[in-house]
């Protein structure tokens, strides 16, 4: 509830309080009944334990007029959770299941990864084996009536799509599709089925001997999708290993401690917890991980959270593994969902972790405060931060030993061994236009549109790469941009051209090939990956 309906309420219930007491002065009453008058309901209120309960009971039993007491009690809701730490959350009924669904191993659905474009749903591929495949949808489609309703225009969202392509196991939702190169509307009745949600983007080998892993969160399957990539990369020839850690906003506490497991010899810290109702518990290695003796490094950056900042934590204190990249987010509190009455739920942080060497890399907040708190990472990089080492401030009080006496520091996420800058040298105002507007993706989205027949031919990405070399991509994608209102400036599109094109090829590799056609292309000059190999080729 914010401040103008707080102070609304305040109003009506003086105006009340003021109205009953000027009646009872006018009927003659006694003072003794002043308990039975809303005078003295408020002051029994006030005493009360469960003050919240009676307000509402006397706002829904007393007030003038009718009130929708559900919303007043979403908004108290919300505002109660929000006077605390900037991660504790209240989750409507309405948002739990796509909140779940993000770290939960499945979700019912018609199998399909879109995006929306020009306010129409794009199909932008089909998962194998999934509902759209055996009904027949083909990426490029375009998903235009969702139930005999027309769902195009610009209130269609992400979670407007989701809420109407999502629902329960077994039952159907009819689509109205229009197909590039097909006049008439095609209709599909998809009987929804269980989708499976991965959270290892991609794992290859990115040089000799070294496999890299993305992990995007640490959901309900991640562990079990980790050991898979593990042993199909020593299958390969792996011997080293990165794990990529970017942007991984975190997840489940007890993923990350057996994602660690792998790496540490036996009773080695992993990490511990600790709150006001929950007494300490360590996690320990138990020897059995499958890659102990083989070399690691770490990739975190400023979207890197939670247990990914364990992860990379528990890497560091015990001197296990490097850790390159920028300083993580900051997220040193662990939450755990209580589900309310009504299909809401709370995320409540119940307890603080700490790294082996003793350090809380919980950034600083104020309860309540939670807009400064998000200011933090715009804060950083106006400071510099992501671009100069020099410029991260480190909390010389908080000062803390690894196993093998290097200090780490904590109060402020993980600090990288070996900091990456972001790399802006070919960052130009015209790369800049591009990329805001999305031009770059949605070019590579008609491209792929209009080559589809020809793209498909190719099922490695050193293929599709090698041949999207040899195409005249850049001429094409200044002319799509030029017909859209980004003026060519020939000067600064040859210092990104670099830029431009390693994105323009891994966006048409992805939507052919999924992420196996998309990060191996991105990551071919990525700075921090680059740093990662040069170091494990020097163990």
């Amino acid at each position: 509830m914010n401040k103008k309906n707080i102070q609304l309420v305040s109003i009506v219930l003086l105006a009340l309080i003021g109205g009953l007491l000027l009646g009872n002065m006018i009927a003659s009453r006694q003072i003794n009944r002043e308990q039975n008058s809303l005078g003295g309901l408020l002051n029994n209120l006030l005493n009360s334990n469960n003050k919240v309960d009676e307000l509402l009971h006397l706002i829904d039993k007393n007030y003038v007029d009718s009130v929708e007491m559900k919303d007043i009690t979403e908004e108290m809701a919300m505002e109660l959770i929000s006077k605390l730490d900037p991660h504790s959350v209240y989750i409507p009924a309405k948002d739990l299941e796509i909140v779940n669904n993000e770290l939960e191993g499945s979700f019912s659905g018609i199998g399909v990864q879109f995006n929306i474009q020009n306010d129409t749903i794009m199909v932008i591929s089909v998962i194998s084996g999934g509902p759209s495949e055996k009904a027949g949808l083909l990426a490029g489609d375009r998903i235009v009536m969702v139930d005999d309703s027309v769902f195009t225009g610009k209130t269609i969202t992400n979670e407007k799509v989701m809420r109407n392509l999502r629902g329960k196991d077994k039952t159907k939702v009819k689509l109205g599709i229009q197909r590039p190169g097909t006049k008439e509307l095609l209709t599909f009745t998809i009987t929804r089925d269980q989708i499976p949600v991965t959270s290892v983007d991609i794992s290859y080998l990115v040089a000799p001997e070294t496999g890299l892993i993305k992990v995007n969160k640490f959901g309900d399957t991640t562990y079990k999708e980790f050991l898979t990539a593990i042993a199909e990369l020593k299958s390969k020839g792996a011997k080293k290993f990165i794990i990529d850690l970017r942007e991984n906003s975190g997840g489940y506490l007890e993923r990350a401690i057996a994602m660690i497991n792998e790496f540490l010899p036996a009773k080695q810290l992993i990490v511990y917890t600790e709150g006001k109702s929950y007494p300490r518990f360590d996690a320990l290695s138990d020897g059995t991980g499958s890659c102990i003796n083989n070399p690691v490094v770490v990739l975190i950056d400023e979207f890197s959270a939670s247990a990914s900042e364990i992860f990379a934590g528990a890497m560091q204190d015990n001197d296990r593994g490097l850790v390159i990249g920028r300083r993580s987010f900051g997220k040193g509190l662990v939450q755990q969902q209580f589900d309310l009455r009504d299909g809401s739920a709370v995320r409540l942080t119940v307890a603080r972790y700490y790294t082996p060497s003793g350090r809380s890399i919980q950034k600083p907040y104020e309860n309540g405060k939670s807009d400064e708190y998000n200011m933090d990472l715009l804060n950083r990089y106006i400071h510099g931060e992501l671009d100069s080492p020099d410029s991260i401030q480190k909390n010389d009080t908080l000062v803390y030993k690894t196993l093998a006496g290097r200090t780490v520091y904590g109060g402020g996420g993980i600090m990288p061994d070996i900091f990456i800058p972001r790399d802006t040298t070919e960052y130009t105002e015209y790369f800049a236009q591009v990329i805001n507007y999305a031009h770059i993706y949605q070019f590579a989205f008609a491209y792929t549109d209009e080559h589809r027949v020809k793209l498909t031919q190719f099922k490695k990405w050193k293929e599709m790469d090698n041949y999207l070399d040899s195409q005249n991509l850049l001429t094409e994608f200044v002319n799509y941009a030029e017909k859209r209102g980004v003026k060519p400036n020939q000067q600064q599109i040859q210092l990104s051209r670099n830029l431009m094109l390693t994105r323009l090829k891994a966006y048409i590799s992805r939507n052919i090939l999924g992420d196996e056609g998309f990060y191996p292309i991105l990551f071919k000059e990525d700075p921090t990956v680059l740093k990662a190999i040069s170091e494990l080729q020097k163990k």
